[in-house]
């Protein structure tokens, strides 16, 4: 049944339904409209019409929503909000719901008639979620009726029509579609990545209960979602890897030039600032507007009450990076019509939400100081002690700055750089361990293959502040190797090789240490892993000799695939590689180096998923150790080839 109404509330019936374009263009060209018809386009389906019911749910109509993953791979979404309207459109002369799943650019969402505020691909969702399936069909509970129409890839199968009666008190809507394989690269949905979306969705809509079911196997697999403390329990989510500075979660929430502002922060005792910015539940992975007025509200009111009670001399200023060392935040804004900035449409750009933003932090900010100066000292004295750190960091880097300028940007001793200059045509293989490197080298082609060994494990970034880790001599040969700078500094024109390849043993320590580099290149060089430069090299795991001739096995099935082949007999020679090391140049050059014949796994990144990436290498990689035994727990079922 659908929940009450909220200051959201708006006439919505089959005339609010706005045309405005028709539907041809989105399987000429479905990256326009979902970005891509990779995996990632192939989850946005869902998105979409998830979307469309937390509309409902952010209008006040909508409590429960849950999302089923059919044998098939369909996808089902059920909602309980008011149902697409049925009635005629009369613009149209057609019903409601038929335009919205036919006609691209109907929706409620334009012309302020039927919702305040919605996220989704702004009212494009359904009907390019239709054009891009092979069927889709929708049910709409109203007034005693459940009304039915099916379309196969976006053409309508038969006019709207009663199919039975439903409770009169019960409404909703229910979508069945089938992505189509003409379309799509991949059409099998991961839980994962959906079970993650719901988790965040279900954060910033308190009261909002999302279920998740996977009925692909025989037993069901699945997760609801529902939290009362809306974005602060996402902020103790966030945190739970890491011990939180204080127990307060510092709450701020207000409505002001009609942008509703919800706030919620905690520090840690981690030296890496977590904020996420949200605009109608959409993630603004560039940032924008409401953050810069966060920002500026915090760096104001922190500097402002250290002053005032004697923490800080009047010539002294904390700087917003200090502040914001170890801060765990959450910004998320409704706001009616959202402008969207950047190549990719991901940065706020409305200029009231940075005036609202920084209006009602620094004013419940400060009231929250007066009342809790235990809290507020213990937070100006880690920013203090950040500031110094910064301070050596700074001067590391100019000593590394000005010897560069001086020695004309020497490379580090230990790399085998290549000759080729064309850094699209050029690859650095980070290989751990002394014997390994020596293969590499004589292995490699010196035109474009450039080696860097590493000796032992590098600095655990999650837990050094920037002083330490402009120290350590592993993590600045990286730093002068790569050329583009870190944190700050970083600049990806300067970048000496277009595939940076991580090359490990396949073991637990090589899995530690492939998981070190990530977490690195993760905090201070995220866009190398955005832009798709960051690789990790497969070594095989077996030799099998047989008769003079020799195959190379990447997995256990792959081994046994080739024992079927060439018979199982006593002639057998195999070899379980335990490193890199035992291989001689020449193997490792067949195996794990030719471009003809290696295998590589790029490393990706989702800016939708960002939040649990980011709690993924605090669990891994931070202090505490219960969080990190139930998330191995929890994923040792998807590790496969772990040499334990």
């Amino acid at each position: 049944m659908g929940a009450s109404g909220t200051e959201f509330d708006a006439e919505y019936g089959a005339d609010q339904i706005q045309i405005l374009e028709g539907l041809e263009a989105v399987r000429k060209r479905p990256g326009m409209y979902i970005g891509s018809t990779s995996v990632r386009g192939l989850h946005h389906l869902v998105y979409e019409i998830v979307d469309n019911a937390v509309d409902e749910a952010l209008a006040g109509y909508c409590d429960k929503i849950v999302v089923d993953i059919n044998k098939d791979n369909s996808i089902t979404v059920t909602d309980n909000g008011r149902g697409i309207p049925v009635g005629i459109n009369h613009k149209a002369g057609l019903p409601a719901v038929e335009v919205v799943f036919t006609i691209l650019h109907a929706g409620g969402k334009f012309g302020g008639g039927g919702y305040k505020v919605s996220g989704g691909l702004h009212g494009v969702g359904a009907s390019v979620v239709n054009a891009l399936s092979e069927w889709l069909e929708v049910e709409i509970c109203h007034e005693g009726k459940i009304y039915k129409q099916r379309y196969e890839r976006g053409k309508v199968c038969y006019k709207l029509r009663i199919e039975g009666d439903c409770d009169p008190e019960l409404t909703g809507t229910k979508v069945t579609f089938l992505p189509d394989k003409e379309i799509f690269e991949e059409t099998v949905f991961d839980y994962n990545t959906l079970k993650q979306r719901f988790r965040e969705m279900a954060f910033l809509t308190k009261g909002l209960k999302i279920q998740l079911r996977d009925l692909r196997e025989e037993e069901v697999h699945e997760h609801t979602f529902h939290y009362e403390g809306g974005i602060k329990e996402f902020v103790t989510y966030l945190n739970k890897s890491k011990t939180p500075l204080y127990d307060q979660i510092i709450y701020c929430e207000g409505m002001k030039d009609n942008v509703y502002v919800e706030v919620a922060m905690q520090h840690n005792d981690s030296y890496n600032e977590t904020t996420y910015g949200f605009v109608n539940n959409i993630t603004t992975p560039e940032g924008g507007t409401h953050i810069a007025g966060f920002r500026s509200a915090l760096t104001k009111t922190f500097n402002d009450y250290a002053k005032k009670n004697k923490l800080l001399k009047e010539s002294e200023q904390l700087s917003g990076d200090d502040i914001r060392e170890g801060l765990t935040a959450i910004i998320s804004v409704k706001i009616e019509d959202p402008q969207f900035e950047g190549q990719t449409k991901q940065k706020l750009g409305n200029s009231e939400a940075r005036g609202a933003v920084d209006n009602i932090v620094r004013t419940q900010l400060e009231i929250f100081l007066e009342q809790n100066p235990s809290v507020a000292k213990l937070t100006i004295d880690k920013s203090m002690m950040a500031q110094r750190a910064r301070e050596a960091a700074r001067k590391a880097r100019d000593l590394t700055r000005r010897k560069s300028a001086l020695e004309g940007m020497s490379l580090p001793g230990k790399l085998a750089d290549c000759s080729d200059k064309d850094p699209s045509k050029c690859e650095i293989y980070i290989v751990e361990g002394d014997s390994a490197g020596g293969s590499a080298k004589t292995a490699r082609d010196r035109a474009t293959q450039a080696i860097l060994p590493l000796r032992g494990k590098i600095l655990n970034v999650e837990k050094a502040r920037l002083d330490k880790i402009y120290g350590n001599a592993e993590i600045k040969a990286m730093i002068t190797a790569f050329g583009t700078g870190i944190h700050d500094d970083f600049d990806i024109s300067k970048l000496r090789y277009h595939k940076i390849i991580i090359m490990t043993d396949a073991d637990v320590d090589g899995a530690h240490i492939s998981t070190l580099l990530l977490t690195f290149m993760y905090r201070f060089m995220p866009d190398l892993i955005k832009e798709g430069y960051v690789y990790l090299a497969q070594p095989p795991l077996y030799k099998l000799e047989k008769n003079k001739k020799v195959w190379y096995a990447y997995s256990d099935e792959e081994l046994n695939q080739i024992l079927t082949e060439v018979g199982r007999d006593n002639n057998n020679k195999i070899q379980r590689y335990k490193g890199l090391g035992e291989m001689d140049a020449e193997q490792l050059w067949d195996t794990t180096m030719d471009p003809e014949h290696r295998i590589l796994l790029r490393v990706t990144m989702d800016d939708e998923t960002s939040s649990e990436l980011d709690l993924t290498f605090t669990t891994l990689m931070g202090d505490k150790v219960e969080p990190r035994r139930e998330f191995i727990e929890e994923n040792a079922k998807y590790v496969q080839n772990l040499d334990i």
